[in-house]
């Protein structure tokens, strides 16, 4: 049939997708029933080939826009979060405004929700149908140009945003790296050593730590917060929130004397896990990165009592500043990089562990601080009483992870740091050593090897849920002892085996701010509270929200390796951008019509990206085009119509809905 002469030329390519779509719709049939029933909505031309997304499927597009003049282009394939740039680009490779290429799902939408292959044919038949009535009304778009501003922002001072900082500084850029402790370094500053290699953590650590406080390019601010961010990408003006310190860091050289001489000491919950004491002046480590101290004024005889001032009369540069008050920073950046990092599980939540109510149970942070050789133990491994060695210990995996009571998922490093638990129980102490264990993942580079190499050190594995960590004896050889019960299910039997201390090997949750830190950037997070990425697979360290990545463990647990990798991968992206000096926005904005605006606002409290403002003088909203990223949420809400969204006006949706339903209206009649 040929095409109407009043309507624009359209191609239509249907993808086989090896036989992902073959294997359930019937390609051939689709094709022939575009050419002979779509002509007259201006199809001109319908081809399939296996692999349209390939080079060669590519070019045969490319060659029928040209040949044929081509108008308009409907690419039915897989979904759009996929492919769409992939085929926009074809199109405009070939001469056409890439907006005039419109892809149909029937990968997703057809062939992977359905098994009947007739209707799944039939479907496939009106979704392109759908696409070809909509595409006709398709108009041009030109893309938005905006500037980059060359500084970033990096949140979180954890390995991942220590690497991220780091390459960029390297590049040239200034870096803002915001810590809210006081100290970067993260939770690896608190490691003794890393799998599967043994490294010492500090031996890889600080040098980067101390790389970074004296980086030319990198502002450290650490002891201090994001409270407000405003703008879009290559746009962003933020505030920060600095602490007081009390400690003039321009006056400040770090001797310690005043932390030597402090009379208060205070229990450290945070770096040192609770099982160590601090000063009420203190650095995390000798170590920390900066080297200020900082003093706790909850803890403090001064800021409590108005007594003391023992800091101040010992320090000899005079650094000491009780009148220090918080500060408000601006700063303007064109990139954000997230890595913010992870919380521990609480242990306490697994009662029938018995961890904080039975002494001689230990969490892994604490255990990695006991390992420590500048932890509170000086790296010797004993029970609560800070002497004795145990003879016998018990590792627990997964506590907290792949369980439904608490976290679904896995944690991705428990099973290989509780390998290492075991290796250097082994080494400081020669104690009988128990894994109890779900099933051993050990999928990285040498991993494996670690895992062979723990078994013939003699540690005893056994496979199964520990169902409870006890202290009621029940004969004379679980006396004094901890129990752990638990079903050995290589062996089929229920087992009660007495150690004198039990390590749990804690899972990573989201942090506990993570939602609302989540909002304060404009992105979201999954059902188990992490960040969510753009694209689990294609594009990890981006998100929705342009200008704002994700690196480390904020967008999920994993160890210290990939973490560093997605730091690294992060800041290629923030470089990226910053070297082409300007980047290219999507067209399809939000846009409001001023002289329909009532002024109402309903529109301003449900934008999620705060794109829209009201502006008080004219009584009307108005929508930041660089911030908006399309989503529609206003545009439905609207209740004046006065909001539209170009690609998606209600034309082009009454128009793919007409030819979805073409086939059922047809067999109606």
């Amino acid at each position: 049939m040929s095409a109407n002469n009043s309507k624009p030329k359209v191609g239509v390519f249907i993808c086989h997708c090896g036989t992902n779509i073959s294997h359930t719709v019937d390609v051939e049939q689709v094709r022939d029933w575009v050419m002979e029933k779509l002509g007259a909505e201006g199809v001109v031309i319908a081809r399939d080939y296996k692999f349209m997304c390939s080079s060669q499927g590519q070019e045969l597009i490319e060659k029928d826009i040209k040949e044929l003049g081509l108008e308009r282009v409907v690419v039915a394939a897989c979904s759009q979060h996929l492919h769409e740039m992939t085929f926009r680009n074809a199109g405009k490779r070939a001469g056409l405004n890439p907006y005039l290429t419109k892809l149909a799902s029937i990968r997703e939408q057809v062939a992977w929700v359905h098994e009947d292959r007739a209707a799944a044919t039939e479907k496939a038949k009106a979704v392109v149908a759908g696409a070809v009535q909509r595409v006709v009304k398709n108009q041009p778009l030109e893309e938005i140009e905006v500037p980059i501003h060359p500084d970033t922002l990096v949140v979180g001072g954890g390995i991942a945003g220590i690497q991220a900082a780091l390459e960029i500084a390297n590049a040239g850029y200034k870096v803002y790296l915001v810590e809210r402790e006081p100290s970067i370094g993260g939770h690896m500053a608190q490691f003794d050593k890393t799998f599967p290699t043994l490294d010492c953590a500090a031996c890889i650590l600080t040098p980067r730590m101390f790389e970074t406080g004296m980086h030319p390019n990198i502002e450290l601010l650490t002891w201090s917060e994001v409270t407000q961010v405003a703008g879009y990408v290559g746009n962003f003006k933020v505030t920060v929130k600095k602490k007081p310190r009390h400690v003039n860091e321009a006056l400040c050289t770090g001797c310690g004397a005043c932390m030597e001489k402090c009379p208060k000491k205070v229990l450290d919950q945070v770096f040192e896990a609770g099982i160590g004491y601090r000063k009420a002046i203190y650095t995390n480590s000798a170590q920390a990165m900066p080297k200020f101290p900082v003093i706790d004024t909850a803890n403090c005889n001064f800021f409590q009592k108005g007594t003391c001032k023992v800091c101040e009369k010992t320090c000899p540069t005079k650094a000491i500043d009780y009148e220090q008050k918080e500060e408000l920073l601006t700063i303007a950046v064109g990139n954000i990089i997230l890595a913010t990092g992870y919380d521990l599980f609480d242990a306490r939540r697994v009662s029938n562990y018995g961890y904080g109510r039975l002494a001689n149970v230990f969490t892994s942070i604490e255990f990695e601080r006991m390992c420590n050789a500048a932890g509170p133990t000086s790296g010797k491994i004993v029970l609560r009483d800070g002497q004795t060695q145990p003879k016998t210990v018990g590792i627990v995996h997964c506590v907290g992870s792949r369980d439904r009571n608490y976290n679904n998922y896995c944690s991705n490093i428990c099973c290989m740091q509780s390998l290492k638990f075991a290796h250097l129980v082994k080494e400081r102490t020669g104690a009988t050593v128990y894994e109890f264990y779900i099933d051993m993942r050990t999928p990285m580079k040498s991993y494996d090897e670690f895992y062979q190499r723990v078994l013939e050190e003699g540690t005893l594995f056994v496979r199964g849920k520990v169902a409870q960590v006890t202290d009621a004896a029940r004969n004379a050889q679980e006396e004094g002892k901890l129990i752990i019960q638990v079903e050995d299910t290589l062996i089929g039997k229920q087992r009660r085996i007495p150690v004198d201390m039990v390590l749990l090997s804690i899972g990573m949750q989201p942090r506990h701010d993570a939602k609302e830190v989540g909002r304060l950037f404009g992105i979201g997070c999954s059902t188990d509270g992490w960040f969510t990425e753009k694209h689990a697979k294609l594009d990890p360290v981006a998100t929705m929200t342009e200008g704002v990545l994700v690196a480390g463990t904020a967008s999920g647990p994993k160890d210290i390796p990939a973490s560093v990798s997605q730091g690294s991968a992060a800041a290629a992206r923030v470089l990226n951008l910053i070297m082409r000096q300007k980047i290219a926005l999507e067209p399809i904005k939000a846009v409001i019509s001023p002289w329909q605006c009532s002024g109402c606002r309903i529109c301003n409290g449900l934008c999620p990206f705060n794109a829209i403002s009201f502006k008080a003088e004219h009584n009307v909203s108005e929508i930041n085009p660089a911030l908006c990223q399309g989503c529609g949420a206003c545009v439905a809400a609207c209740p004046a119509g006065a909001i539209r969204s170009p690609g998606f006006s209600n034309e082009q949706i009454f128009a793919q809905i007409d030819g979805l339903l073409r086939n059922f209206s047809a067999a109606a009649a």
